[in-house]
Order: C-alpha cells, then structure tokens, then sequence
C-alpha cells in the first residue's frame, strides 16, 4: 500500500493536542506503510536523559522549546518517516515552516471531554507525568489551552477528528486523505507561507492575548494569567472576578488596616457581582505570617465549608499575598488564589510569580510552596494610604529588578525619583507595570527556582533575610533590609574583580537617592551568619550568593571565599 501513496517528501508530520491519539497511532501508521517512527518528545528526551516535565522544570520551557526545535529539524530531515511531535511544536513559526517544507502535516483532533479521560487512563496505568492532570481544573486548562492554539492547528494540511475512532481506523483516514488529496494540498500556492505566517502566533482574543488593563501576562509551564495594574481599580475585583467564573464565594484574607481603608471598596465590588465572601483579618507585620496565624485560617475555612471552587482573596502587602497564598495552596489540596497587593512590596515582587510561604522563627519564607495565582489585580492608587517608608521600602525590589535586569529601567528609576516618591500617577503606573513585567518574564523562565535564572532575584536577600529573622523582623522592614544587602553583595562582586567599583557606588546612590539604609549598626553579626547558613539557597552546604558582573549581568556564586565576605560584612555592617 505503501508504493500507491503520493509521497513527494515521504514524510507524515502529526500534530495536535496531547491526548488526541499521536502516541497510538504514529506506530501503526509508520508500520503500515513501511516507514521509520520519529517522535520529537523521545528524541528530546533520549539526548538529555530527562523526561519533558523535568526539563521543564529544570531548564524551563524556552530550553525546552529549543530542544524541541532542533529534535524536529533532525526528525524531518529523514526520508521515509512518520514524525510525531509534541502538541506545543506549531507555536513557533520557525517550526511550523520545517513541518511545511518537510511534507504532509495531519492534525489530530479531539474533544477536551476526550482528552481528560484518555490522559487519566494512561496516568493510571503508565508511570509518566501528566502536567495537565495536576492541575486544580484539568478540564478548563485543556480548553483554554486548545481554544489557543486552534487557529495554528487549523493551518495544518488535514486534521482527523480520533472522537469514537479506534487507533487503526484513525491510520486508514490519514491514508485515504494522503491519497485523495495529498497532491493538491501539498502544490498549493504559498502553502509553506501561510502555515509558517508569523501572525498567526497571537491572534486577537485567543488566551495568548493580553486582556485590557493588564500590564502583562505570567506564562509558565502549567498555567499562564494577568497581571492588571492600573490607577483606581479596585472596583474592578467583582468582575475580574467573574471572568474567571471565581463567583461561588470569595473568602478574603487581609490584615486589619488593610480592611479597615479598603474593606469597604471591596465589598462594593463585590456585591455588584453578586459575589458572597467573608473576611478573615490579620495584625499588620511579618510576625502575622506563621505557621500558627495560618492554622487559625484553615479553622475558619472549615467553619464556613470552604469547598474547592470557592476563592481565596489574598488582600494587602506582601504579609498578606503570602500568607494568603500559602493558606490557598495547603487548604483541601488548593483553592483558586487571587492576589490584591496593596503595598508596593507586593505589586513590584511579592505578588507576581506563585511563591507563597510562611516564616520559621529562625528563618524567613523558609516554610512555602509555589502556587500561581489566577490574576493579579494592583491598583496602584491604594498606596497613597501608606507611610512614606513603606513605599520606600518597596522600592528596594524596583531597584534591585532595574540592577539585575535592566539598564534602561534603572535609569528610568534614577531620573523619576522624586516623582515616584510623590506618588505622581503616571511616574509611579510606569515604574509599577515595568517592574511587573521583569518579575513576570524571570518567572516564566524559570518557575520553579531550578536553573539559576530566578534566583537571581534574590539579589540581596541572602543578608537581608539573615538581618529581618535576627532582629525578630521588627526593626528593619524588608526593602530596608534588602538595600544593605544589595550593598553586602555588590562589595563581594567589586572585591572578586567582577564589578566595576563606579558601579557599585551608582548602586549606592540610588538606594539612598530612595531614603533606602546601605549599612546598618548594633547587629549580632554570629547570629546574622547562622541565619545565613539556613538561607534556602544554600546547596551542600554552600550559600549561594547572588552578585553582579554588571548592570543586568547577575551570576550566582557558591565559591566566595570566607574572608570576602567577612569583609564585605564589615562595610554594611557598622
């Protein structure tokens, strides 16, 4: 049957949704006609010896969708071949072009209902990841996942529908269709062009798009969402809230000064959408974010029958986000979260990127999870209701986003200072939404914390969480903390030849450009370096410093020397 094919490039392409039928029927179809079987994902794997969920999490997912792309290069450069790729291989319009210009691309098709029973039943007998199961809805993140990557799906030369069809019939209609109109498809005029046309990446009203009002997306392997920051939005939290069909009931997280200027806006918001909720109120401070503050939480939740479904609105600083998340994520095996921050701590870092945790009373955040949010709503007019030092103390994280990450935003930073401080509105939206954004993509690369990009955001921390858990977080708040950090590590970088001094003295001047301290006197410098060493980041016994080789050029370091940090120690330590 083979030799009656129309087989100018003597390749089948299958794509399509994970689940569809790619893994069943690529054998079949490769054994039926005599052809060799390529699979990109085994490809991938084989030549790192990880599974795909781990490169994901190890690597992250543009590693991964590199590695990806070369295995497809590989794979249709052979003749005689049917190669079976992964579901997210048609995103990049590179790949779709290799696809294209190799042969004849089949799309596989099938309804979610379908995928979601086809997937449980491999899980249940096969000892593989399954990311879209380990989801809180498998079955909405499947149809928003396909609802976004339809229009690609539809440029393929033939799609078969696997619904109520066995694996082998599912061949015989691929085969049919190669016959009777492989050769018209595949000599269609700009064929190969329209399928590889770069538009068709991020069609208007596809998830991919970012929705009105927010400043970017937050897209990592298992679930991607807005983040909406904006001046005098608050109002808007019943209906976001709506959007996201999160209306059963909203228990809202806060700490009681928080409440006390904003309860009311909220309640509004939400009544308007007719939205039941009820509120759980915490003493304002790092010392509300403890293990004994979140089993009072989860004593309320079982008093109200909280179920999964109903959501966590997590209201306020970074006390708040965090506390709130970790109570989301540990509560009947996870509720939908939604962050508000309120402080700008929490807009520019703590809400944006899934990692929420309590403190230990030896060490900060040393209790978490990772748990993405569903969106983040930040209206950057609340922090007009803040002292003066604790805008400063958010800023720290700006600082340290522009040292870290951009040149540009640095400099923006610089020469906007005293707008910002003012809170003058478009100054302040800007250097808010820019910030975001820089947390969001590190994010994205790296969820997980496990291939170095997104510890790199912790510049800075590694002391400032040793000064905030020693002085039993009451002195210093986190930013302030952060700066002589900041300061600790660029001294190490300029000490190991890895900074230029007049950077580190451009570093200074803006920290205190920002009323930020960059030293600090009367601090048990033994119990600093114990706390040090029970810093997360430490790995074999090693701490990990973040340091700088230059203005956006972090690098993570396990190997500095002793003496080098002791007298690094010396300079901000008084």
């Amino acid at each position: 049957m083979a030799d009656a094919l129309f087989d100018p490039a003597d390749r089948i392409i299958l794509t399509g949704f994970s689940g569809t039928g790619k893994s069943a029927v690529g054998p079949l179809l490769a054994k039926q006609l005599g052809w060799q079987l390529l699979d990109t994902d085994a490809i991938v794997e084989e030549r790192e010896g990880k599974r795909i969920l781990e490169i994901f999490r190890d690597d992250g997912e543009v590693t991964f969708r590199d590695l990806e792309a070369d295995a497809l290069r590989e794979a249709c450069s052979r003749a005689r071949a049917v190669v079976s790729t992964g579901g997210g291989a048609v995103l990049r319009p590179e790949n779709r072009r290799v696809m294209a210009e190799a042969g004849f691309i089949v799309c596989l098709e099938a309804r979610p209902e379908t995928i979601v029973a086809r997937l449980r039943d491999r899980a249940s007998s096969e000892p593989l990841d399954r990311p879209l199961l380990a989801t809180e809805d498998p079955l909405s993140r499947i149809r928003e996942l396909k609802a976004a990557r339809q229009h690609i799906y539809a440029l393929c030369d033939w799609a078969v529908h696997t619904d109520g069809l066995s694996p082998e019939e599912v061949v015989a209609e691929i085969v049919r269709a190669l016959n009777e109109r492989g050769a018209a498809l595949l000599a269609a005029p700009g064929r190969a062009d329209a399928i590889a046309e770069e538009s068709a990446a991020v069609p208007p009203g596809t998830l991919h798009a970012i929705p009105d009002g927010a400043a970017c997306m937050v897209r990592t392997a298992l679930r991607e969402y807005p983040v909406f920051a904006g001046w005098g939005i608050l109002g808007e939290l019943g209906v976001r809230l709506r959007e996201q069909d999160l209306t059963r009931f909203a228990y809202v997280i806060s700490d009681e000064t928080v409440w006390h200027h904003l309860g009311d806006e909220i309640e509004g918001s939400l009544q308007l959408e007719e939205i039941e909720f009820d509120v759980f109120t915490v003493p304002p401070g790092e010392t509300s974010k403890s293990l004994e503050v979140a089993a009072g939480i989860y004593d309320w939740l079982i008093e109200h029958k909280a179920e999964r479904g109903h959501a966590v609105v997590a209201l306020g600083g970074g006390v708040a986000t965090d506390l709130g998340g970790y109570v989301a994520a540990t509560f009947a095996r996870g509720l939908p979260l939604v962050h508000v921050p309120t402080s700008m701590l929490g807009m520019v870092d703590a809400a944006i990127g899934g990692k929420v945790a309590v403190n230990h009373p030896r060490a900060k955040n040393m209790i978490g999870v990772f748990y993405q949010p569903r969106f983040v709503l930040e209206d950057i007019a609340t922090l007009r209701t803040l002292p003066a030092r604790e805008i400063k103390s958010g800023l720290a994280e700006a600082i340290k986003h522009g040292l870290i990450a951009d040149e540009a935003y640095l400099s923006f930073l610089e020469g906007k200072a005293e707008a910002i401080l003012k809170l003058e509105r478009e100054a302040t939206v800007e250097a808010v939404r820019r910030s975001v954004c820089i947390k969001a993509e590190i994010v994205g690369a790296d969820e997980f914390e496990t291939t170095g990009r997104r510890s790199t955001l912790n510049y800075g921390h590694t002391l400032a969480h040793a000064i905030e858990s020693t002085t039993g977080y009451a002195r210093f708040r986190h930013g302030e903390a952060d700066g002589i950090g900041m300061m600790a590590a660029g001294s190490m970088s300029v000490r190991l030849g890895l900074l230029a001094p007049d950077v580190l003295e451009r570093q200074r001047r803006v920290l205190e450009r920002y009323g930020l301290p960059t030293s600090a006197a009367d601090l048990d410098r033994g119990r600093i370096m114990a706390a040090i060493q029970l810093d997360k980041k430490v790995q074999a016994k090693k701490v990990r410093w973040v340091l700088l080789e230059g203005v956006g050029r972090p690098v993570l370091r396990d190997d500095v020397p002793p003496e080098i940090v002791e007298a690094a120690l010396d300079e901000v330590l008084l």
